[in-house]
């Protein structure tokens, strides 16, 4: 007998001042600003009448911040997983744009080439890795949660390789979906795959200020 399926709702945290100020924010603890808190208020007001069976999080402040909103909505305790950490970033970690093309331009333009196997200096994780990792959680969590609902708030790394995987896109080359903060992913694991029902729903956030752009918010 095949194996329940397992719903998921992957959400990317709200926004945060590095997102606005183009940062790579990686794996650095930056809180969420004034519009994050009100996109994670209003995400949790939608969400309260749906039922969730398990409420997980990102271990990094801006994604538990998020949660939390939805944790007091459901009454469920935020647990936290460390596979859908956003991806490493290394030296560049804390850095703009405009910083990293004065000082480090030639690291850029490898970065910028986008290959899988590129892993940036000082702890940064190549794409190829990441998405190992976060493959690795996600096939977990649909074993260990199969036949459940599960709410999941993580970054937007995170959410490019599970949109790559579904759509089985390679790992090289740009970011090719739109990932707004605390925007609603709905997908399901069954039979070994994940497939997406729907993607960047952010209709609960209408009338607050236009999103930076996702290309460039490493998130």
């Amino acid at each position: 007998m095949p194996s329940p399926s397992t719903q998921f709702i992957f959400i990317r945290h709200g926004e945060t001042d590095w997102n606005r100020q183009h940062r790579f924010q990686g794996q650095i603890d930056v809180p969420l600003n004034a519009t994050g808190l009100e996109q994670a208020e209003r995400l949790a007001r939608r969400l309260a009448g749906e039922r969730a069976d398990v409420l997980l999080s990102s271990d990094l402040g801006r994604a538990r911040q998020t949660a939390q909103p939805l944790a007091r909505a459901w009454g469920l305790p935020v647990m936290d997983e460390p596979g859908v950490r956003e991806q490493a970033f290394g030296m560049l970690e804390g850095l703009d744009f405009p910083t990293i093309q004065r000082e480090h331009p030639q690291l850029l333009a490898q970065w910028m080439r986008h290959r899988a196997d590129f892993a940036l200096p000082d702890g940064g994780e190549s794409q190829g890795a990441f998405y190992r990792r976060v493959d690795a959680a996600v096939q977990t969590l649909a074993a260990r949660y199969a036949g459940h609902r599960v709410v999941v708030v993580t970054h937007g790394g995170v959410l490019d390789m599970l949109w790559r995987s579904a759509h089985q896109q390679p790992l090289d080359g740009p970011r090719r979906c739109d990932i707004p903060n605390t925007g609603l992913n709905r997908l399901h694991w069954r039979a070994g795959a994940l497939m997406i029902e729907r993607w960047a729903d952010d209709a609960h956030l209408a009338g607050l200020p236009p999103q930076p752009s996702t290309r460039l918010a490493h998130a």
